[in-house]
């Protein structure tokens, strides 16, 4: 194409510049015609000259053509080489320019992205796939790349099958699960030029699966204790005769306990459920000290069966905090439960409430059994329990702790937990109060 455009900036150039000369010498040689006709009768040298003039201007017109044909040549050639350049630097800049903005992009996508060549070499390479591979500047091949993460793949299996449009592997990477296309690319004539390899971190969705499955095992785990006790114990009613009134009010009590406890964790999971969602919670203004005071006091009697010394103490002027009432005593009462339970007898366990900065705080410390240290990071798991056997000793259904996250997450609260096996458990749950709520709204009111 760009040929056949120099070919023509050439052919115009010469036709105007031949129309240009032949122009020229047409009007001088039809000046000396003129003056050839004024000068008839006069002496023949006048004449010989003048017709030998135009003989002149004729063959100097067919020379200056000829002439400018080959500079018109050499010039059109040079200008259409100019152009042409001109035509060649601004398609290069343009690639350049897009060249830039796809690499901006690779440079910012999460995904790693890796280019090789028909021969494995790198073509290029994103900065997030490097931190995900772990690849150091040495290492510049396919095979490099792909053994270092012990992985065995075929470049040429992977580009030249037909019926392979693109094929995709999980690996796992140190602590990492990535899922790796991989995706052929051809040339305008299908031969196949290299392939393109796409990384993503599913790390997140892996875990979350499996904690989806844990989850569904737990349940099912949890209802079919008391299901298959309560199937037990109706069979076996069915059976007994009318003497054995004892024995079937013995099975109807473990029938209505087990049927109690699948009602708990029925409950437990809807309000799991209900703070999961985005289901609004109604927030309202409420003295803290005075909740924490009425779970105490409905749970003392609890602390006393074990003979433990249970003391609340409120140490600040608490100003009334916001949030899900319902919610904040429900936690509240799971954390004193479970000191109470785990807590051995005649043990310590001491309730305080107090207000710092702009959060109030309710801070549990007992002397029970305590949590070993690889165990804090997942007391909040659904269904997690530190020491099973006992925990089902205890009751309770392993949501509190997961219900209990959730509550103060949904009212934007916070809670640590340390602890230190057989001397205790510290709980700190932090609340936001109303002067900070107002603080928050005050802000955004001035930045709208």
């Amino acid at each position: 194409m760009l040929k056949s455009v120099q070919i023509k900036i050439i052919m115009i150039f010469m036709a105007l510049g031949i129309i240009c000369i032949t122009a020229l010498g047409m009007f001088f040689i039809y000046n000396l015609q003129i003056t050839l006709s004024t000068v008839e009768g006069n002496s023949a040298d006048s004449i010989t000259l003048i017709e030998n003039q135009i003989q002149d201007t004729k063959m100097l017109v067919i020379y200056a053509n000829f002439i400018f044909v080959i500079i018109s040549i050499v010039v059109g050639y040079f200008v259409s080489k100019f152009m042409m350049t001109s035509e060649l630097k601004e398609k290069l800049d343009e690639t350049a320019v897009q060249k830039r903005q796809i690499e901006t992009i690779l440079l910012k996508l999460t995904d790693g992205v890796i280019a090789f060549d028909i021969r494995g070499h790198v073509l290029h390479m994103n900065s997030a796939a490097k931190k995900m591979l772990s690849i150091s500047d040495e290492m510049d091949s396919f095979e490099e790349i792909f053994e270092n993460v012990n992985i065995e793949l075929n470049l040429e299996k992977i580009m030249y099958l037909e019926n392979w449009t693109s094929y995709d592997q999980n690996i796992k990477v140190n602590d990492k699960v990535l899922n790796m296309i991989f995706v052929p690319f051809k040339d305008d004539l299908k031969r196949p030029e290299g392939v393109i390899v796409v990384m993503q971190d599913i790390t997140e969705q892996v875990n979350l699966d499996n904690m989806r499955k844990d989850f569904v095992a737990n349940v099912s785990h949890e209802l079919k204790t008391p299901i298959t006790s309560i199937i037990g114990y109706a069979e076996t009613i069915q059976e007994m005769d009318d003497s054995e009134k004892d024995e079937k009010n013995k099975f109807l009590n473990v029938i209505i306990s087990e049927a109690n406890r699948m009602s708990v964790l029925v409950s437990d999971l809807l309000t799991l459920s209900k703070y999961e969602t985005d289901e609004i919670i109604k927030k309202e203004e409420f003295d803290l000290p005075e909740v924490v005071k009425r779970v105490y006091e409905n749970l003392k009697l609890e602390a006393k069966k074990k003979n433990q010394n249970i003391e609340c103490f409120v140490t600040a002027n608490v100003p009334h905090v916001y949030a899900d009432k319902f919610g904040i005593e429900r936690v509240i009462i799971n954390i004193l439960n479970n000191s109470i339970k785990y807590t051995p007898e005649n043990g310590n366990i001491k309730v305080y409430v107090g207000f710092v900065y702009n959060d109030a705080y309710i801070k549990v410390i007992d002397t029970g059994i305590g949590i070993p240290e690889e165990d804090l990071n997942r007391i909040f798991e659904r269904f997690y329990r530190v020491d099973k056997a006992r925990s089902r000793e205890s009751g309770g259904t392993g949501l509190g702790l997961s219900i209990a996250k959730e509550i103060l997450d949904r009212n934007n609260c916070t809670i640590d937990i340390k602890s230190v096996v057989d001397k205790g458990t510290e709980v700190v749950i932090k609340i936001p109060t109303v002067q900070e709520r107002d603080m928050i709204n005050e802000i955004v009111e001035k930045e709208e």
